[in-house]
């Protein structure tokens, strides 16, 4: 399709990507290893590199899912344990960015408040503030890439438990963790029972004299080895083959174990009670406290390494307590079943709050463009939105997986609309009738409480919601690029990459 340019554009660079997490230095490596002529940055609105990674600050705060899939493709996983804390994982962040360059294309505490599309140049014009300045900067670029993970960073999902602003010790929400906070000798109650619960319960047991988890419903909890299990071939192999073939083998068994739980929830959930049951201590039972009302795999599985979790439950300093919240009182919490908690502290453990595109204004020839009433087209792009990528994972492996297809898809595009001389590509619905769908396939409380706010998804492709990291990788790699994606003619542009920030 052809469509008049008003005017020949200057762009300050061909892309241009928000968000220097995981998501971001990933599509980084991507372009520039995949398109070398390419001129991209990397805005990040905090002062560091790492996103979740650096943004979190609680105890013991690490990965839920394997770093051996987590970790890039291109910067394998250096260590032998496949779940780390922080700390690590930042550090291998900064490494693989320094090792191809990629840090010094990234730009901090620079903030995106606005994207506005302009047809008639086929250009985006980000408004950019940038700390210490008081005017925003003003950039173009032909192509957006939206890393800007899936929760909201400055505002936690709200809890609704009543009677809290009685209490008159210490809240805490783990999203902004007081670098302050001691809980030796205290009496803390974490409220909640995911993937920050199960991890602060170990942590905070070391120092505090007691701590309780109280969950109004038991999550499944499976311990994992925090090692990585050599091989006789592993010991044959050069490490990097060695490694490759145990990113591999991870990706089959966690798929398989997935849809293993999916097709058979009863055997999946005997396998788990068994395993949990000889991990629990004689005086806490396994129902009502680690029998969830849900099937494997209908929320995210919590994963303990080495059994932390279970083991702090041997300490005889922690309790599991399922119940719901009466009340709140000034020094503790009394349960519906009468029951007092007493608390020093209380950590809300309740959940993020789901954000797609880092609360950007976007605009599109002047109007404002809501994501929540768009499909998702191939898990990339969103329906009538020009030249933007959307990083997203998966919510059933390594959210990696998932924005390394992304990275692929981007740069396959992206020389293809060189070759062909295209400016825009733009996923369009056609006349056909979609059975909506979830987005995210999980039936989880801050899932729940944010769906309303997600782009939408189809049974019919290509607007299904991403699920199976091979079928997105041959996409991404051969897949059809004419398929309800409308291309457009090229405008001249000028691209001076040499933009004052």
């Amino acid at each position: 399709m052809d469509q008049h340019c008003s005017r020949e554009g200057n762009l300050d660079y061909d892309v241009i990507i928000i968000g220097a997490g995981i998501s971001g230095i990933n599509t980084a490596y991507r372009i520039q290893s995949e398109i070398p002529n390419c001129s991209y940055i990397i805005l990040e609105a905090r002062d560091a590199l790492g996103g979740t990674w650096d943004l979190f600050r609680y105890p013991g705060i690490r990965s839920d899912s394997d770093l051996f899939t987590f970790g890039f493709s291109w910067y394998l996983w250096p260590s032998e344990n496949p779940i780390a804390e922080a700390s690590s994982i930042l550090q291998y962040m900064k490494e693989a960015s320094e090792s191809f360059g990629i840090d010094k294309n990234i730009f901090y505490q620079h903030k995106v408040t606005t994207a506005s599309w302009i047809s008639s140049e086929q250009t985006w014009r980000l408004q950019v503030i940038h700390d210490g300045h008081p005017e925003p900067t003003t950039l173009n670029t032909r192509f957006v890439v939206l890393a800007t993970g899936y929760y909201d960073y400055h505002q936690p999902l709200a809890s609704q438990i009543p009677g809290l602003e009685n209490f008159t010790g210490r809240v805490i929400h783990p999203q902004f963790w007081p670098h302050d906070f001691d809980c030796t000798d205290r009496n803390v109650v974490i409220i909640g029972s995911g993937a920050t619960a199960i991890t602060l319960v170990p942590k905070l047991a070391e120092k505090a004299e007691r701590v309780t988890m109280l969950q109004r419903s038991p999550s499944y909890i499976m311990s994992l080895p925090n090692r990585r299990t050599t091989t006789w071939l592993g010991k044959l192999l050069p490490s990097a083959i060695a490694s490759r073939i145990a990113r591999f083998r991870k990706m089959i068994t966690s798929r398989v174990f997935f849809l293993f739980c999916r097709a058979f929830p009863i055997p999946a959930r005997w396998l788990l009670r068994h395993a949990t049951t000889r991990q629990l201590p004689k005086h806490i039972p396994y129902d009502p406290h680690f029998n969830p009302k849900y099937n494997p795999w209908d929320q995210r599985l919590c994963i303990c390494p080495d059994g932390d979790f279970y083991a702090a439950l041997h300490t005889g300093k922690v309790d599991v307590i399922t119940d719901t919240i009466a009340e709140v009182q000034e020094t503790g919490i009394t349960l519906n079943s009468g029951a007092v908690l007493k608390a020093d502290s209380i950590i809300t453990a309740t959940g993020l709050k789901l954000q797609f595109g880092g609360g950007i204004e976007i605009l599109v020839d002047e109007k404002r463009f809501d994501m929540s009433q768009k499909f998702l087209w191939r898990g990339n792009m969103l329906q009538d939105l020009p030249n933007v990528a959307l990083v997203i994972g998966y919510t059933n492996a390594s959210w990696t997986l998932g924005a390394d297809t992304t990275g692929i898809f981007i740069s396959r595009l992206l020389r293809d609309m060189e070759k062909r001389n295209i400016g825009v590509a733009v996923p369009r619905l056609q006349d056909v009738k979609l059975d909506p769908c979830r987005l995210l396939d999980l039936n989880s409380t801050y899932v729940n409480a944010a769906e309303r706010n997600l782009p939408k998804a189809a049974l019919q492709a290509p607007w299904k919601p991403r699920d199976n990291y091979f079928s997105d990788l041959m996409f991404a790699k051969y897949g059809r690029l004419d398929d309800s994606l409308e291309l457009v003619n090229r405008c001249n542009w000028n691209v001076n990459s040499k933009k004052h920030l």
